[in-house]
């Protein structure tokens, strides 16, 4: 029989019980201490962590009271409250075992025991041990991978006035559980704000979901988000919670909700409305606790068009609106933002003291930016990679060419050149609409909206 990988502190005034206790569970434990004078407790505590600690309830000749157990019982829990405490009483007095068990003991044992009762009675406390370490081991992980996750999210940079009321509205309402809508163009930074939200709430220690919608077949919506039982379908080799069960108690942030079909629409307007979820192939009704927030590059304009989109749906989802500004609104905070990515990128591909000139912030400005942060992101990037001097100059940042050649007052038009923009990808990339909206920083479905405008 395999030992268990543990350590237990056995402690009694009576040398027979230790080393009789001592005989029965190394069978079991590869590692057993034990001590008879209890003012040694701490001294142990210090030096060692142990799995399972058993504790007598009397030490004084010819008590009965268990006083002396209970107060060594408070001082283990002072020391370590997760320490895992099993009473020993000889006594077999229930009153003072529900009391000892009040004060944090987990369970207790009746002396003189049956020796498979000692047994099991200390294993179940080892497991139990074993689950809570594990459970925090994971806390611990989900802190460290949310901290990861969110460390290019740590710092929202802006100056302009457009982003400081992006930035009051999140102290706002954050501390709330009201739904959100995140309104704004690809590569503007929706998914930033979702997790500051979510980052200054009161669930910031739970979990964030983050799910895209736009790359969900309307085939596995259900599954995905709502979770199936074994045998629901063809593939469903083994039960699975959905996203938003996986997300209860924390936040849940749908990107692209504009994407969605108004027949998954009716769908996730029904788990909102009823803070409950049915797994494919079940009937049983679990319940959420989520605050959602969703996302979309949709002007709330075109939302508001109840043939696309549920009215029902987006009242739900709307509580509050927050939209993002194209970068194009927020020129001041180019060279910030530039700096920002420098710094990233300068220190990723160990290329430290690199700058940026002042002719090249200005070109920088003067940029359009359809495809807003996320282009800038990448355009920075690449001139860190591509430059081999310690300053950046215009040169070393390689731009669309539609926004500042040839530029002046009376073609500064923003449909002008967006039209022109998107005549000029179409024809790079032979009229290949995933290419050209790849090319364009744009999601397919604002591509194709676009193109509707246009007449193309």
């Amino acid at each position: 029989m395999e030992k268990n990988n543990g350590q237990i502190l056995v402690i009694d005034d009576d040398k027979d019980i230790l080393l009789t206790t001592k005989i029965i569970l190394k069978k079991h434990f590869k590692r057993i201490k034990l001590e008879n004078d209890p003012s040694s407790i701490m001294k142990y505590l210090d030096d060692d962590i142990f799995d399972v600690i058993l504790l007598d309830m009397n030490f004084a000749a010819g008590a009965t009271s268990g006083k002396e157990g209970l107060l060594w019982l408070k001082k283990i829990l002072s020391k370590n409250s997760d320490a895992i405490v099993v009473m020993m009483t000889a006594y077999g007095d229930i009153d003072l075992a529900v009391k000892a068990m009040k004060e944090g003991a987990i369970d207790f044992i009746v002396k003189p025991w049956d020796n498979k009762k000692l047994v099991a009675t200390v294993v179940s406390a080892f497991k139990f041990s074993q689950s809570k370490k594990m459970i925090e081991h994971l806390k611990v992980k989900q802190r460290t991978l949310s901290k990861d996750i969110d460390q290019p999210f740590t710092e929202m940079i802006g100056v302009s006035d457009a982003m400081k009321n992006v930035f009051l509205t999140i102290e706002k309402v954050a501390k709330t559980d009201a739904n959100i809508l995140i309104l704004g163009e690809n590569g503007t930074g929706k998914e930033l704000v979702a997790r500051a939200l979510h980052r200054k709430s009161n669930r910031a220690n739970q979990i964030f979901i983050n799910i895209d919608l736009g790359a969900i077949s309307e085939s596995l919506f259900e599954s995905e988000l709502f979770g199936h039982v074994k045998g629901a379908f063809t593939d469903a080799k083994e039960s699975r919670a959905g996203r938003f069960e996986i997300a209860s108690g924390g936040t849940l942030f749908l990107d692209e909700i504009g994407n969605l079909t108004l027949p998954l629409q009716s769908k996730l307007l029904s788990v909102i409305q009823n803070r409950e979820v049915i797994r494919i192939g079940s009937n049983k009704n679990i319940p959420i606790d989520i605050r959602l927030i969703c996302a979309t590059n949709i002007p709330a304009t075109e939302l508001k068009n109840e043939i696309n989109f549920r009215q029902d749906l987006l009242y739900r989802i709307n509580t509050v609106e927050i939209e993002i500004p194209p970068l194009r609104e927020r020129i001041k905070d180019i060279p910030y933002l530039s700096e920002h990515f420098l710094k990233i990128f300068a220190k990723k591909y160990h290329k430290e003291n690199k700058k940026i000139s002042k002719d090249a912030i200005k070109k920088l400005s003067k940029y359009h930016w359809t495809g807003n942060i996320r282009e800038l992101q990448h355009v920075v990037e690449r001139a860190v990679i591509m430059s081999e001097t310690p300053v950046l100059k215009p040169t070393d940042f390689l731009l669309r060419d539609i926004d500042i050649k040839g530029m002046t007052n009376s073609n500064l038009n923003l449909e002008k050149i967006e039209l022109k923009a998107i005549k000029k990808a179409l024809l790079k990339n032979k009229g290949n609409l995933s290419k050209t909206a790849k090319e364009l920083g744009l999601g397919r479905t604002t591509l194709y909206r676009k193109m509707n405008k246009y007449g193309l």
